[in-house]
């Protein structure tokens, strides 16, 4: 195993966040403006998130190897998904409401101390919410319901924040 691998259970950190002036560049005070959705334990899987490139074909006929250039980037749709508490307020599915916009910030690393500090490194992913959507089922796991969220714009893979 590489030195420095970690596991990322216990040390992601995923926030939603209403306004981010600058994608590349979250301030402290947006962060912490921003709804911590790793609190509680309530956070059960993410799925997506992953930012790609469609390559372009680009024949040559002199030329046997079909080089390509660089081509569209694209995003897949994201999801977050999240144990229901059986009392109380669910405050996820209310920020999470159908249609809410905002920025998704994955704190792929962690962070230091109990709230986002400047020069922390993170990606800032712009999206909409499809909506909460309860899962049924009779298997033997906490009830839980998950979220789509479809990238809104490009995300910012290499952020950090700043004071």
């Amino acid at each position: 195993m590489p030195v420095g691998a970690f596991y990322r259970k216990g040390v992601t950190k995923v926030y939603f966040a209403l306004t981010i002036a600058a994608n590349a560049t979250p301030t402290v005070a947006e962060m912490a403006a921003a709804t911590n959705l790793s609190t509680g334990g309530m956070l059960a899987d993410m799925a997506g998130f992953s930012f790609k490139n469609t390559p372009i074909a680009t024949p040559d006929m002199n030329n046997t190897f079909t080089s390509s250039i660089p081509g569209d980037d694209t995003s897949d749709d994201s999801s977050l998904t999240f144990y229901e508490p059986l009392t109380g307020t669910d405050t996820f599915i209310t920020v999470l409401a159908k249609g809410a916009t905002g920025k998704i910030v994955i704190f792929y690393r962690g962070i230091a101390g109990a709230a986002p500090a400047a020069t922390e490194k993170c990606e800032v992913w712009p999206v909409v919410s499809a909506g909460p959507a309860r899962q049924y089922g009779s298997d033997a796991v906490g009830a839980k319901w998950m979220c789509t969220l479809t990238p809104s714009a490009a995300p910012s893979t290499a952020a950090a924040v700043i004071a």
